[in-house]
């Protein structure tokens, strides 16, 4: 027997490749399918299952390319409906791979077909769990997210989720081994850890969730400090149930070089999105007016998801040459099928044609602190719980993933400086902000990691929301 953990750390997600004998069974696949036909050819051994723990929001699953390309069944758990054929298996279902067996544990709560799906060995002995989002590393899936499907409150679906805890996922010996489907930066949950496996045992006495006394303080240690969930989540909901374009023709389509003179007319007539996915180092020194910075190198995926609202929105590239196949395959999995194409040459050959460009002013923290004053306004793009550890002095809090909320309140004439953690964010925020005007502000480049290292004062307890006009 043989388990393979394939983790994917820009969506901190797992995926899971288990054989026996001369079969085998994949676990939650993303949406590209060569690396899991690439294993299935060197192990010489078929694909005889698909287990999907539920209907993901974070990514786009592979289960239609990888069941079309191998005739393996999809399998779901109890009350899942997709719209496309699959095995609906029922609680306590055994699946046979090989000489080993995987149990169905229908555990619902995070979504209603949630289900937790239990190896057991050539020995018979129950070996490990594949936890899906009902239970991670430090946390446990959060039950928001299927509200509207279950038509339930958040409330509702937590006790519900406590229930399947205790009668599925507690009764199990301590020496399981835990498998999720998401480790610490995924937006799946709240309070997860760096590591990707753990034994049961050790999540028994250390997940928060897993300790708390009764039903209800579960549900309200559980609900407490959510964070609005990514407005793409819905949309790839409905892409994993319904189903979605073949990915080789998504590739096909989007991976081809458009000269300059073609990418302005495309972008004039299409209404496409531009999006450089280069540096932020690169981008502030030059880009296409009205495009949208968010680098390859970072949570590229989640935040093209939280800031770009329509999946179906067409896209045409801006990349460091050779990073166009990975750009349009990780767009792909979070449901970004509309790429139209990359610009030749990447932005060198824009400037060099002559075309207008744009630019980001950016000054170091070192600048930063020598131009700081007591009324210098200053907005923080991290995340709350960031920006509640540490700030700087009367700093504003605008979280980037809230920029469509907040980016009325800017006063479009008094200064400011803009920053996140490291510069990352800050240059996303700044390329939105400019791309709809707004350019009275100047990044600070190492955000407020380098921020800390200078004399500008700090402070570790949060002030009271204030607004930009003020």
């Amino acid at each position: 027997m043989k388990i393979e953990q394939i983790y994917t750390g820009c969506l901190a997600q797992g995926a899971y490749y288990i054989v026996s004998e001369d079969e085998a069974a994949i676990i939650d696949p993303l949406r590209e399918t060569k690396p899991y036909i690439s294993r299935l050819e060197k192990d010489h051994v078929k694909l005889k299952y698909i287990f999907e723990t539920h209907f993901h929001a974070d990514f786009v699953s592979g289960h239609l390319d990888l069941s079309k390309n191998t005739d393996a069944a999809i399998v779901y758990g109890p009350t899942a409906e997709p719209d496309f054929e699959a095995v609906i298996a029922e609680d306590g279902q055994i699946f046979e791979i090989g000489k080993i067996k995987i149990k169905v544990l229908h555990t619902p709560g995070h979504t209603m077909e949630s289900s937790t799906f239990l190896l057991i060995d050539e020995d018979g002995k129950e070996t490990a769990i594949f936890s899906g989002d009902t239970l991670f590393l430090g946390d446990v899936g959060r039950p928001d997210l299927a509200q509207k499907s279950a038509h339930m409150t958040q409330e509702e679906l937590a006790g519900i989720l406590y229930e399947s805890l205790q009668s599925k996922i507690m009764p199990l010996a301590d020496d399981i081994i835990v498998y999720p489907a998401h480790g610490a930066g995924s937006a799946c949950g709240k309070n997860m850890q760096k590591e990707t496996v753990d034994t049961l045992g050790n999540q028994k006495r250390t997940n928060y969730a897993l300790n708390q006394p009764d039903k209800a303080s579960f549900v309200r240690e559980v609900l407490d400090g959510l964070s609005q969930p990514p407005k793409y989540f819905g949309m790839n909901v409905a892409l994993n149930k319904s189903g979605y374009e073949n990915f080789e023709n998504v590739l096909e389509k989007g991976n081809k070089p458009v000269s300059v003179e073609d990418f302005e007319v495309l972008a004039e007539e299409t209404g496409a999105l531009i999006l450089d996915t280069r540096s932020a180092a690169d981008f502030h020194k030059g880009f296409i007016p009205n495009s949208i910075n968010i680098g390859l190198k970072g949570d590229f995926a989640p935040w093209v998801g939280a800031m770009i609202v329509d999946v179906k929105q067409p896209i045409l590239l801006v990349s460091d040459p050779g990073t166009e196949e990975e750009v349009i395959t990780r767009l792909s999995r979070v449901g970004f099928d509309h790429v139209l194409g990359y610009l030749e040459g990447s932005f060198d050959s824009w400037k060099d044609s002559g075309k207008e460009i744009d630019r980001i002013e950016r000054i170091s923290a070192e600048e930063f602190a020598q131009k700081f004053k007591e009324n210098t306004k200053v907005v923080d793009v991290r995340k709350e719980s960031e920006y509640a550890s540490e700030h700087v002095n009367e700093a504003y809090q605008r979280p980037l993933a809230d920029i469509n909320e907040w980016v009325n309140s800017l006063d479009n004439e008094e200064h400011f400086f803009i920053h996140c953690a490291g510069g990352y964010r800050s240059m996303i925020a700044a390329s939105i902000l400019n791309s709809r005007g707004i350019r009275n502000f100047t990044e600070i480049e190492g955000g407020f990691n380098k921020i800390k290292e200078t004399g500008v004062p700090r402070s570790n307890f949060l002030c009271q929301s204030k607004t930009l006009k003020s």
